[in-house]
């Protein structure tokens, strides 16, 4: 064998097992895009107020629900994975308040990312999640709304204004302090217009 076919025996022989790995890391991966994962600072995050992004999401249930749609409430968009530890570690406290605040005009939307939907089903039966949750298959809704790691909230107001962004696992505490302070809006304590701010794209 001429030397350099050793040569390129020898280089091939090196790089099968980085593909191998780099094959093992896409399927560990489960979708998710390179760069992106779990948020490594927590905390609520800057936000100037403006008019949500607009989306139809088809839910695990085999309904779509249309964020529009939910005008005149104060909404909940989670946007999560099944492999992300955070989103396991809030799951309970989230299905928690979304009890507690049923009977309000509150609204939770679960938006999964970089994820599978056969891993997202497991996830929401694991974790007992009831409220309305679907997958944004092509990115489109994260996107739109400058998802940079998960778990990321945003909390739209009934105007369909985007007023807080939380990024990370959120203390129920915190997460009930914040409806309440929008709600205060809805339910009379401060002067209240649906106004129809949703953008739509």
């Amino acid at each position: 064998m001429s030397r350099r076919a050793w040569i390129i025996l020898g280089t091939a022989a090196a790089l099968i097992p980085l593909f191998g790995l780099l094959a093992w890391a896409a399927v560990q991966q489960q979708g998710q895009p390179p760069g992106s994962g779990i948020n490594s600072q927590f905390g609520e995050a800057p936000v100037e107020p403006a008019p949500a992004a607009d989306f139809t999401l088809e839910l695990q249930n085999g309904d779509t629900l249309q964020l529009s749609a939910l005008a005149g409430q104060v909404v909940v968009v989670d946007f999560w994975a099944s492999w992300c530890t955070p989103c396991r570690q809030e799951s309970a406290a989230l299905n928690r308040a979304y009890a507690a605040y049923r009977d309000r005009p509150v609204e939770f939307v679960g938006v999964n990312i970089w994820d599978t939907a056969n891993a997202a089903e497991l996830f929401l039966v694991e974790f007992g999640v009831t409220y309305p949750t679907g997958v944004d298959a092509g990115g489109d809704i994260a996107l739109d709304y400058g998802v940079r790691g998960i778990p990321e909230k945003f909390f739209i107001d009934a105007n369909g204004v985007v007023r807080h962004k939380y990024v990370g696992p959120m203390p129920e505490e915190i997460l009930r302090a914040t409806l309440d302070n929008l709600l205060a809006e809805v339910e009379g304590s401060v002067p209240f217009q649906v106004v129809g701010a949703f953008q739509s794209h």
